[in-house]
């Protein structure tokens, strides 16, 4: 749901109730900010722990830079709308865009060209 747009909707069932709604551009976007905001989050738990449990002091605003320098690309990768993501945009200009859009055998091009771009 985190690449629908108004153009290209994502429809979802209720397994329970059967109901099927739409989903466009506002809806994805709050779901990639929510997917971004979680995840980052996590990575400040983890990480803030970790710190503290072998005493490595981190300088607090090194910390949120380092949390803001995650956020960003990922929240931009995530907005994988089809014909409009920065993510599609890259692959076509590098030559990628056949692994972008692979979608077979086990294998997802966006997602892996996610994380390549997003993991540090």
């Amino acid at each position: 749901m985190k690449g629908a747009s108004d153009d290209a909707p994502v429809t979802y069932e209720h397994p329970a109730t059967k109901e099927k709604t739409a989903h466009g551009t506002a809806d994805s976007r709050k779901a990639c900010l929510h997917h971004c905001v979680t995840y980052t989050a996590t990575q400040a738990v983890v990480a803030g722990l970790g710190a503290r449990a072998l005493g490595i002091r981190v300088h607090p605003g090194a910390a949120a830079a380092a949390l803001a320098l995650s956020f960003g690309p990922h929240y931009i990768a995530d907005r994988r709308v089809p014909g409009h993501g920065v993510m599609e945009k890259l692959a076509d200009k590098t030559g990628k865009t056949n692994f972008y859009k692979l979608a077979d055998f086990g294998i997802n091009g966006a997602f892996h060209l996610d994380i390549l771009c997003t993991s540090r």
